[in-house]
């Protein structure tokens, strides 16, 4: 406590006893409709990108034709990279999208390969108790 908080206390003949303790908001919860709202958002933007980078590259192409320079070709095939670059984000954009919902499904409860351990004699008697005793 500083020393002005003491004096206001005694000036004022109160006491404050005032434990702080920082407040941690909750972390946001996710759900379907926000991720698919991200995904189709994030989608979107990826297709508007990769498609004013496609209308560069041609652009940068008819200026490095025209021109002949070497940095006008280096700017085009940079500017290709980048447009390959987005379509990869695009690629995995699709991935993470079905990483998230196998996650929200979880593990299937399929059992393939069912054993049985034991001899015959211990297998015939079970198989005569699930059937009832029938033959």
């Amino acid at each position: 406590m500083s020393s002005l908080e003491e004096n206001m206390e005694e000036m004022l003949n109160i006491s404050v006893d005032v434990e702080s303790q920082p407040i941690k908001p909750a972390p946001p919860k996710t759900t379907k409709d926000d991720q698919t709202k991200d995904y189709e958002y994030t989608r979107g933007e990826l297709y508007s990108l990769i498609d004013k980078g496609q209308e560069a590259v041609q652009g940068a192409l008819e200026v490095a034709q025209e021109s002949g320079h070497p940095r006008a070709y280096e700017v085009a095939v940079a500017a290709m990279k980048h447009v390959a670059d987005m379509t990869e984000k695009l690629q995995a954009l699709h991935k993470n999208m079905k990483d998230l919902d196998e996650e929200q499904k979880g593990p299937s409860k399929v059992t393939n390969n069912a054993m049985f351990v034991g001899s015959t004699a211990e297998l015939q008697k079970m198989l005569k108790q699930m059937g009832g005793g029938k033959r």
